[in-house]
């Protein structure tokens, strides 16, 4: 049985990250329920290159997690309401049947989130695995910067492992 956090396939392979950052412009404008307030895709964090250090996708998403980080956004799933472009590259992935770990964080989360928080060790902090100095820093700017225009709760990163 694997260690807890960790999964029978982090054991023998490496796990690769891939996902895209959304908006919701109209939602800012018209409402949430208004027709064009739908999901739109903003950058693929393939161009961010973030990388895929264990401890970040640990911190943020449970995956790998040998640090005993307390995951942020951990299986959510596929948002229901994704944009078209994000269905078209989760498909193109394989979807569910191929990747796992399928999850959502939104600005706003990512905003009130403690970065002083540690994994249950206490040797590690959210800052020094995920934070804005780190790889991560990019993804942050561009979802910080797009949540100035169209509202926190209208930015999310959408992420699968395989």
């Amino acid at each position: 049985m694997p260690a807890s956090g960790l999964r029978r396939h982090d054991l023998f392979m490496s796990t690769d990250i891939s996902g895209m950052i959304e908006c919701r412009p109209g939602a800012r404008i018209w409402g949430l329920d208004d027709e064009d307030s739908v999901w739109e895709v903003g950058i693929d964090l393939y161009l961010l290159n973030q990388g895929n250090a264990y401890d970040g996708l640990a911190c943020l998403f449970g995956v790998r997690n040998s640090y005993g980080f307390r995951p942020l956004a951990e299986d959510r799933g596929f948002p229901d309401d994704a944009s078209d472009g994000l269905r078209e590259e989760f498909a193109g992935y394989g979807g569910s049947p191929d990747v796992y770990g399928t999850t959502w964080l939104t600005w706003a989360e990512l905003n009130a989130t403690d970065w002083q928080e540690t994994n249950i060790s206490g040797t590690r902090t959210r800052a020094s695995a995920a934070g804005i100095d780190t790889a991560w820093g990019r993804v942050w700017s561009v979802m910080r910067t797009l949540s100035e225009v169209h509202g926190a709760e209208n930015v999310r990163l959408v992420a699968w492992f395989h």
